[in-house]
């Protein structure tokens, strides 16, 4: 159809029209004139609509289904991604409680010898000055560390500041061969220079080659000139072998470290010494030792000389097996016969007069 002045007023006249007829339709309401011819269209035209959304929904759900399935995706995602932080959750609440109780027992030990200090945490191990054992902290200079400080835990020991950087900070371990400390013996005060060896137990070598030492002696560091590297009181470990001393002026000994070099996470940078030297107080108790259960043996005389022994309520019979409250030992004679009768007084010597009394005459006479 050709754009003509004729085209266009009827284009016009069909709009008014249909407006005309929407306007008729809404005031008619439920009697409107154009009804009738609404069912009429809806008769003819229904079949027709079903039939063609019967033959066009099939696509339709395949259209939908490929744009859906974005969303779907997404939403499993998002799930398992859920699943993943509630396990990272799980494990992250074990990690936690074992950092909290490291945590615990660090402060316990710093307040026990009044430390002032820096808690961080190791993040790697190793470092680029070669060091055979060394760790590196997450604190550093912006945290105050400073060289030539005292690393410690809950359990003693850790080591020295050697390398600080802004926020990191390395850390030259007790059982590096390059490390050592000075050390003191608990109660004896006999003192000493621990040096590491590596995975093996630290040698400390006595200033007093005839010190008394024995296994399971316990050291702690003896402290440097103005606190550094070391602070006083610090455990360091348990002697584990003493070396004969031969008549030499020094002594070795060899100790076992009280920290575990190899599961390292929460330590402390001794910040702050304290103000007296703490000796001993930091070590924890020794262990009670269990008590030894004995076996009483007791022997209760019997009327007729022969002794019942009891052990434990119980006794054993020729062939091994216990018998309660059995006499151990069969019937036997009686070691002690009885004897006859002596006379205290011994016989009078015979008389050569045949007197029975032994009295003899003073002249001879019979």
């Amino acid at each position: 159809m050709r754009d003509t002045r004729e085209s266009r007023l009827l284009l016009v006249l069909l709009i008014a029209v249909a407006f005309a007829l929407i306007t008729v339709d809404i005031r008619g309401g439920a009697n409107s004139p154009v009804d009738g011819a609404r069912q009429a269209a809806a008769a003819v035209f229904g079949p027709v609509e079903n039939g063609v959304a019967a033959a066009v929904d099939p696509v339709g759900n395949a259209i939908g289904a490929v744009r859906d399935s974005g969303k779907r995706h997404d939403k499993i995602s998002t799930l398992q991604a859920e699943n993943e932080a509630l396990k990272q959750k799980l494990g992250s609440d074990a990690r936690n409680r074992s950092r909290l109780n490291q945590l615990d027992s660090m402060m316990k030990t710093a307040g026990e010898g009044q430390y002032g200090i820096k808690a961080a945490q190791v993040v790697a191990i190793g470092a680029a000055q070669g060091f055979s054992w060394t760790v590196t902290i997450d604190a550093g200079s912006n945290d105050g560390i400073k060289r030539d400080m005292t690393v410690l835990n809950g359990d003693g020991l850790v080591g020295r500041v050697t390398t600080v950087g802004p926020s990191t900070a390395t850390v030259l371990l007790a059982n590096d061969p390059d490390f050592t400390v000075g050390t003191r013996m608990e109660n004896s005060d006999e003192l000493g220079f621990a040096t590491g060896h590596g995975d093996r137990p630290l040698s400390v070598q006595l200033l007093n080659g005839k010190a008394k030492v024995n296994p399971g002696d316990r050291l702690v560091t003896f402290g440097s000139q103005a606190d550094k590297p070391f602070v006083p009181g610090v455990p360091v470990g348990e002697v584990v072998r003493v070396d004969p001393s031969g008549g030499a002026l020094t002594r070795t000994i060899y100790v076992r470290p009280f920290v575990g070099f190899t599961k390292l996470d929460i330590v402390g940078v001794v910040v702050q010494a304290p103000r007296t030297d703490p000796r001993d107080e930091v070590l924890p108790a020794k262990p009670k030792p269990t008590p030894t259960p004995t076996v009483t043996v007791t022997a209760t005389p019997s009327p007729n000389g022969q002794g019942n022994t009891n052990i434990a309520d119980q006794n054993a019979n020729p062939d091994g097996n216990l018998v309660p409250n059995g006499n151990p030992n069969p019937p036997a004679a009686n070691a002690n016969p009885p004897a006859a009768n002596a006379n205290p007084n011994p016989p009078n010597p015979p008389n050569p007069n045949g007197d029975p009394n032994g009295n003899a005459n003073a002249d001879g006479d019979q």
